[in-house]
């Protein structure tokens, strides 16, 4: 077994990907079902199968095995996933081989050098140098267990100070630039990116360093936040600050807490909400919107409560409700940030705030009756215009006429009006419809299910199954003939090498069949493939009967008796046996 495999072996898909998916148990049998994380769904479409290890999603079609799921998750190349995944799970990696491809290498040295950075920052931070910045942080009340917690550091402002170690450890010059952490000289030579900043590693899902965001500690510097340019490791649209801290308690609490940036997340970790998270200096992207469905449909949205924080909440929310996402929003009085709004009130007040916060429709309505005169049948139409769109784009359609009833009532505009005005638009949006796995018929899905199961079905069934005219009519065809040639090589059976066999319509109809739940292994499995061949090995001989009895009648008909005569015989002898009485010899009085 080379060591893919055994990673493979070793690694349970199922735990693999529930890190990264919310999932649930589906049937009897070890498959489970989520929200896919590759597209964006309402109604779960994404299965996971524990026993043959691989996914599939009947909605986008994405599929594979577990380094598939961390190659496409966390963008990553094959080499690059195995070792994610050997050291996730204590694996002890073999002796470099052959060498690693360009890419993969770069990608490596990228993820040693964010680690090294992280430490060097973390270093200057407790270091004389760092008195500012840790009396920045206490004055904000951050915690020293918090600067442990967040990995926070301070960079050096003479920028040579990370250049020099990194440049210690050899890295080729073209890695260097590549980082995001230095900065090519004009006239040669690199320096520091960042330089005189406190600074807040940003992590991959995973949990490695992938980033930084650094915050002017100076008035004089700008701008305020400098962060990571991308980098082949670090793409901002995909990466949410702190995800990786805050999924577990995403999912326990079921629900997750957006706000705008890496102050706020740690000001409300520290009232005890850990299922906190920010984007990371760019407006949130749907991308993002999805890693945190994978976890939860529920979030509260707490902006800063400036028109800036305002508009950003507006155009973040609308990416949310498209995302399927049950949205609330959290407006904190005084005009204060979240991590301010626990310092002056408490964690007690935060957490009450948060439980009571409005649905996304009523804040939105606020905003409307803030912005138009609501003394005016003017004001309250283009109050009912604005929050439309919103609610046009709503799927259910009952949840949309619900919404928009509740939406005239608050602003002032009749019920009539509104109801009529759909009627006209024919604002029915719907949902886009999620494609229905492949139609098997059932003898022929209970077969195949039963055969991958059970190797003593495999083993009896397959030699029999050759025999049989029917298999060649079979709309899973392509997979049978896939498990013949399989069984001819006389080696040990993996889905895996089956799937290999298959092109995409083939692999589809192996997916829908193996996540139907249908059969599950051992004795049970194997009873239910003899119980299948037997019916096809009856339907085939009935199809025999039918034709010789058919060929008697037409031979009779055309006055060949001999011949008649002769598949009579052939009659009876398959007759006796099946067991069935014989047929009688053709009349001659009915040849002219």
């Amino acid at each position: 077994m080379d060591f893919a495999e055994q990673v493979k072996s070793s690694v349970d898909i199922v735990k693999t990907i529930g890190e990264y998916v919310r999932l649930k148990k589906a049937g009897a049998g070890p498959r489970y079902t989520g929200l896919c994380p590759f597209h964006s769904e309402k109604t779960p479409s994404f299965s996971v199968h524990g026993g043959h290890q691989f996914y599939y999603c009947f909605g986008c079609n994405a599929k594979g095995d577990v380094f598939n799921f961390v190659m496409s998750i966390e963008g990553l190349e094959f080499f690059d996933a195995l070792k994610l995944l050997a050291e996730r799970n204590g694996i002890p990696l073999p002796p470099r081989g052959a060498p690693a491809t360009r890419d993969s290498e770069l990608r490596s040295a990228l993820a040693e050098m964010h680690q090294a950075a992280a430490a060097l920052y973390a270093e200057n931070l407790r270091s004389p140098q760092g008195e500012e910045a840790r009396r920045y942080l206490l004055g904000r009340g951050v915690s020293e267990s918090e600067w442990d917690e967040f990995g926070l550091g301070l960079s050096e402002p003479g920028g040579q100070q990370l250049f020099r170690r990194l440049d210690r450890r050899g890295y080729p010059p073209e890695f260097l630039e590549q980082s995001g952490l230095l900065r090519r000289r004009a006239e040669g030579g690199f320096y520091d990116y960042f330089r005189g900043r406190l600074m807040f590693p940003i992590h991959s899902e995973s949990g490695q360093v992938i980033g930084f965001g650094g915050r002017a500690l100076r008035p004089d510097d700008q701008p305020k936040y400098l962060n990571s340019p991308e980098t082949p490791i670090y793409r901002k649209s995909a990466v949410l600050y702190n995800l990786h801290r805050a999924r577990n308690a995403i999912r326990k609490q079921d629900r997750a807490v957006l706000v705008e940036g890496y102050m706020d997340v740690i000001g409300v970790w520290a009232a005890g909400v850990h299922e906190v998270v920010a984007s990371c200096g760019t407006a949130l992207t749907s991308q993002q919107v999805r890693s945190l469905h994978r976890h939860s449909e529920r979030i509260v949205v707490n902006f800063d409560p400036d028109t800036a924080g305002a508009n950003a909440a507006e155009r973040s929310l609308q990416l949310l409700l498209d995302e399927h996402m049950r949205v609330r929003v959290l407006s904190l009085e005084g005009g204060l940030d979240p991590d301010e709004y626990v310092r002056q009130s408490g964690s007690d007040a935060y957490r009450s705030r948060l439980d009571g916060a409005a649905t996304y429709f009523h804040w939105l309505f606020d905003r409307a009756r803030a912005r138009f005169d609501m003394h005016s049948v003017e004001g309250r139409l283009e109050g009912w215009k604005f929050v439309l769109p919103v609610i046009q784009r709503i799927p259910d359609r009952i949840e949309r006429i619900a919404v928009a009833t509740d939406a005239a009532d608050y602003l002032g505009v009749d019920r009539v009006y509104v109801l009529d005005q759909f009627r006209k638009s024919g604002s029915a949006a719907q949902a886009p419809a999620r494609p229905a796995p492949a139609s098997v018929p059932s003898l022929e899905r209970l077969l195949l299910a039963a055969l991958i199961a059970s190797p003593e079905a495999r083993a009896e069934g397959l030699p029999l199954l050759r025999q049989i005219p029917a298999v060649q009519s079979f709309t899973t065809r392509p997979v049978f003939e896939a498990l013949f040639a399989l069984a001819a090589q006389d080696g040990e059976f993996r889905f895996t090498a089956l799937e290999a066999r298959l092109d995409d319509a083939a692999r589809a109809l192996l997916a829908a069949v193996c996540l139907a739940d249908e059969v599950s292994g051992g004795d049970a499995a194997y009873s239910q493939a003899m119980e299948c061949i037997r019916k096809l090995e009856q339907t085939n001989s009935n199809m025999k009967l039918s034709a010789l009895k058919n060929q008697i009648k037409e031979m009779t008909r055309n006055g060949d008796l001999d011949g008649a005569l002769r598949i009579t015989g052939e009659l009876n002898r398959l007759q006796r046996t099946l067991g069935a009485p014989a047929a009688h010899e053709p009349d001659s009085s009915v040849v002219n």
